[in-house]
């Protein structure tokens, strides 16, 4: 893997980042939440180097799929009791109302898959679902975890989950907060695939890989953007929205490169996506 995207902690400091940032040769972004002593427990400082690195991510054209995984034996309980009991007093707000909405990974226009190797429940699971893809060991454990702390479904899980599993799994995942084994959840769809620990994250920096190597950013984040708003809307119009992008689609640069290279039995070269081609048309393929 090359040099990371963030070489410090959140505020400058010379700890461990609270989040581990290293950008693979493939274009591949690996987020890693870093706190293995609390399981990866949500914090602000999380947080902020959270959004802070997603940013920085959708900006950078070298970055073309995201994996998002935890450090040790979880991916990410929730949020960190310390925070929990010091809200839920009043001692000290969390400050929600100051923060990005924690929908990063589905408003990234890049791909980005879980790569979920234990605990995730709470705001973990919410990250886990905003996620395009998810991979998670068979032993992993889900659970949205909202109605055992006296909480509604945070972040819009109640808008995603049903979408994603089901009326019938969502309601019992969010009224019963139970937790779920990956082997469950693979069944139920909240899982695409499970794999065993050894071989976790190589499966989803491998999977990602291929993405960030043979598709075209620019299409994956129309791709994207259809598979969202077509959630809330019937066939008709998404079939109407699917005409329009399509038009656009093809004035642009990845069109005309993914034709020849596979006419040409070649990988293609598509451009990367960054903040000058997120707004529609790319540049010119290298």
């Amino acid at each position: 893997m090359t040099g990371g995207l963030s070489e410090a902690g959140p505020h400058g400091t010379d700890e461990a980042p609270v989040i581990l940032s290293e950008l693979t040769d493939d274009g591949v972004l690996l987020l890693t939440l870093n706190r293995p002593e609390r399981h990866n427990a949500w914090t602000l400082d999380m947080e902020l180097l959270y959004n802070e690195l997603f940013d920085r991510a959708e900006s950078d054209p070298d970055v073309r799929a995201v994996v998002l995984t935890g450090a040790g034996r979880g991916f990410c309980p929730g949020m960190d009791m310390s925070v929990l009991d010091a809200a839920s007093s009043g001692a000290k707000p969390y400050p929600t109302d100051r923060l990005p909405p924690r929908t990063r990974p589905l408003d990234c226009p890049k791909p980005v898959v879980a790569a979920v190797n234990g605990a995730c429940a709470g705001i973990g699971f919410n990250q886990a679902l905003m996620c395009d893809v998810r991979f998670a060991v068979p032993k992993a454990k889900f659970a949205a975890a909202f109605s055992r702390r006296g909480l509604v479904a945070e972040d819009g899980v109640a808008w995603i989950l049903p979408r994603v599993v089901g009326y019938g799994h969502a309601s019992d995942l969010l009224l019963s907060s139970r937790p779920v084994t990956g082997t469950e959840a693979v069944d139920m769809g909240l899982v695409n695939r499970l794999v065993e620990p050894a071989d976790l994250l190589a499966t989803a920096l491998e999977y990602a890989g291929e993405l960030a190597r043979q598709c075209s950013p620019y299409a994956m984040s129309l791709i994207k953007r259809q598979l969202r708003d077509d959630q809330a809307r019937g066939f008709p119009e998404g079939n109407r929205d699917a005409r329009a992008l399509l038009v656009e689609a093809r004035k642009a640069p990845d069109y005309r490169e993914g034709v020849r290279s596979f006419i040409e039995r070649r990988p293609p070269r598509f451009s990367g996506l960054g903040d000058a081609e997120r707004s529609g048309g790319g540049k010119e393929a290298g």
